[in-house]
């Protein structure tokens, strides 16, 4: 094995090892007492499901961590990914179709893989909880329609990213990551019309008290509202969320179901003033500039490694390919990807506290929205004590204690 093989060996194991820890120290922190600021609000019986679930759920992922790691060990290892590149290559297609087939064939490979954890955690583990409300023809329905989606949106993406390689010269990385971007927008533009209807049922908000709140307010902070609709998210699950769509003017808003039966209607508007927050902030565009830019960091040091025989030998290739360099480059590329996680991650709880301090000051003096994360934490059965390294590598939400907390501080001295 050379260097790059060591490297790459060296960086997933790390990493598998650093989230083990993180896990298990996460179990440790689990307090047997209810937080003050939570009593009254989790019963004695739920704060022991919370935990019964954190435990549960810990192991779950373990256990995948643990088989997703060796898998692709074994597989890498038994020469898996050359014996794959061959049988391809066999058809005797050219480097685009046979690049396409390769890919397709491991993200194939992968699902497979991947299946049975997704069928115990959606109708083992969390119908054990009642969470699940998913039907075994929903959860296919779905699946097929997201291999449908990859297909269609996928496929054309990914033979023009290997031709562009291919016969793109020395600025092809260039190319690349200014289609890519631009790809990207455009998903994001057509989803919520195109993609997100074809999973969930989108009605919009009937007229009333709500629907007068909601536009009240956003009126009030100056944000166009192009509608509000509301998700059917009971068909799959117990647990509520809220989020926005679109662009510009076009901005929308989508309540779970589950969310508006187990909230106030102050409840219901604070979160969405804590949402409106990240547009007013500029926290979207910051976060899809900071992406666009690591993007385009990808391309170009992909484009330094492209066919790099110590990196095919470290995977006991015996042809080089640029549908295979993809592959290779974005496993040592892993330690770069931890770090930006773990930094972006900081960013994103930063962003969380601005949000929340938005909403406070601009609807109800933040009571409704401590109210809102006490309640939909309880619903969530979330963690209450996380351990701060496994925050430190997991959240991109700020612990929901600290953020009550702060929010009932932000609160106290707004009102003065």
């Amino acid at each position: 094995m050379n260097i790059f093989g060591l490297l790459i060996l060296l960086t997933l194991v790390g990493t598998y090892m650093v989230r083990f820890v993180a896990d298990l120290l996460n179990l440790r922190a689990a307090s047997p007492e209810i937080p003050e600021a939570f009593r009254g609000v989790y019963e004695d019986d739920a704060y022991r499901r919370s935990q019964e679930y954190l435990r549960a759920t810990t192991r779950f992922s373990l256990a995948e961590a643990s088989a997703d790691l060796l898998l692709l060990l074994l597989f890498w290892f038994s020469g898996g990914f050359d014996h794959l590149d061959r049988f391809v290559r066999g058809f005797g297609f050219d480097t685009v179709p046979t690049g396409v087939l390769y890919t397709g064939a491991l993200l194939m490979l992968q699902s497979l893989t991947a299946l049975p954890f997704r069928v115990y955690k959606t109708f083992i583990l969390e119908e054990r909880f009642g969470f699940n409300k998913t039907t075994p023809r929903v959860f296919v329905t779905d699946m097929l329609k997201a291999m449908m989606l990859g297909m269609l949106l996928g496929t054309p993406l990914l033979a023009l990213i290997i031709w562009f390689f291919e016969h793109g010269g020395p600025y092809a990385w260039l190319w690349v990551w200014s289609g890519v971007t631009l790809f990207s927008l455009l998903l994001q533009y057509v989803a919520p019309s195109l993609i997100m209807p074809m999973f969930n049922k989108f009605t919009p908000l009937q007229d009333g008290s709500l629907r007068e709140s909601i536009m009240h307010y956003a009126a009030s902070v100056r944000f166009p509202l192009a509608g509000i609709y509301v998700i059917d998210g009971s068909k799959r699950s117990s647990k509520a969320n809220a989020f926005f769509t679109g662009f510009g003017r076009h901005k929308r808003i989508a309540l779970f179901d589950t969310l508006i039966s187990n909230h106030t209607e102050d409840e219901l508007v604070a979160v969405l003033a804590h949402e409106i927050g990240h547009f007013r902030k500029r926290h979207i565009l910051v976060s899809m500039l900071l992406s666009t830019l690591n993007l385009g960091m990808v391309f170009f040091l992909l484009s330094q490694f492209m066919n790099n025989r110590m990196l095919f030998d470290a995977f006991f290739m015996q042809e080089t390919s640029v549908y295979a360099s993809l592959l290779f480059f974005m496993l040592l590329y892993t330690p770069v990807e931890f770090v930006l996680s773990v930094l972006l991650q900081m960013l994103s709880r930063r962003h969380e506290f601005q949000a929340d301090r938005f909403a406070v000051t601009t609807f109800a003096g933040g009571r409704a929205l401590a109210t809102a994360l006490k309640k939909l934490s309880r619903s969530n059965l979330s963690n209450l004590t996380p351990h701060p390294f496994y925050v430190f590598l997991n959240y991109s939400h700020p612990p929901v204690l600290q953020r009550i907390l702060r929010i009932e501080a932000e609160s106290a001295s707004h009102t003065t």
